[in-house]
């Protein structure tokens, strides 16, 4: 019998192959642990080390789930995904970089239940930095000890909502949107935000705030250039160096 050659195969026919077999390679649910390796498939039984080794393997749409306490280290987002450490301790701590660099064209991404701590002798520079998306959700996230900001959000455009959430002790802003000319809105919503140079501040975009204490920064708000900041009117934001006020107040309803 004549030996079976991929080489005999039409060029068609094996670009259909491999991309079967690459298609096959990314689950829709894969798994991390703090005693993983990025060399596994990241399952639940062979999970991967990093939400960076992981998202290779996560399909678009896909989530990647902790298995248990670690650090995770920074990783680049470019596609919808989830990221969930809810019910254990995920951590990224991040020396001299950001944390979460989000750049996903129209694409959702959520963040649950996560620690995000600027390190080292040279702290991170950002926690979350949202150059393009279509819709950020970070729930449940602690973001902490950042050299410039804990969440920026510097795309046109784009929607992030924060809940739940603590963003602190960073140097420059817990949340920033702008400079970027655009329609960029945030919902930040019982969130502490404590210790910054500036709790919340917005530069040609439109943040509201709902039920968030915002204390102990050297400003708690600030509207700049086309900069727009609603209250609902159950916020607390007193104890800061300067308090400053918001742009328009809706009463809830």
């Amino acid at each position: 019998m004549p030996m079976f050659r991929l080489s005999h195969l039409p060029v068609f026919v094996v670009i259909f192959l491999f991309s079967v077999s690459a298609g096959h390679a990314q689950a829709t649910r894969t798994w991390i642990s703090g005693v993983g390796d990025d060399v596994n498939p990241c399952s639940r039984t062979a999970p991967c080390k990093t939400f960076a080794g992981a998202i290779s393997k996560t399909a678009t749409g896909g989530e990647i789930n902790c298995l248990d306490p670690g650090g995770f280290g920074a990783v680049t987002i470019t596609k919808s995904i989830t990221l969930d450490c809810t019910g254990t301790q995920g951590s990224i701590l991040s020396s001299g970089t950001t944390g979460i660099i989000i750049n996903a064209p129209n694409a959702v991404v959520r963040i649950r239940a996560l620690t995000i701590n600027g390190a080292g002798a040279t702290p991170g520079t950002n926690g979350i930095n949202v150059i393009n998306a279509r819709r950020v959700h970070v729930e449940g996230a602690v973001i902490d000890g950042f050299s410039v900001n804990g969440i920026a959000v510097v795309c046109s455009g784009c929607e992030v909502v924060v809940a739940n959430s603590t963003l602190r002790n960073n140097s420059m802003h817990g949340i920033s949107l702008g400079p970027a000319e655009g329609t960029a809105t945030a919902f930040v919503t019982r969130t502490l935000i404590a210790g910054n140079r500036t709790g919340v501040g917005a530069t040609n975009a439109t943040v509201r705030i709902s039920g968030c204490d915002i204390a102990h920064n050297t400003t708690g708000i600030a509207a700049g250039t086309n900069g727009t900041i609603i209250s609902y009117k159950n916020n607390a934001i007193d104890g800061n160096g300067t308090n400053g006020s918001p742009t328009s107040t809706v009463s809830l309803q």
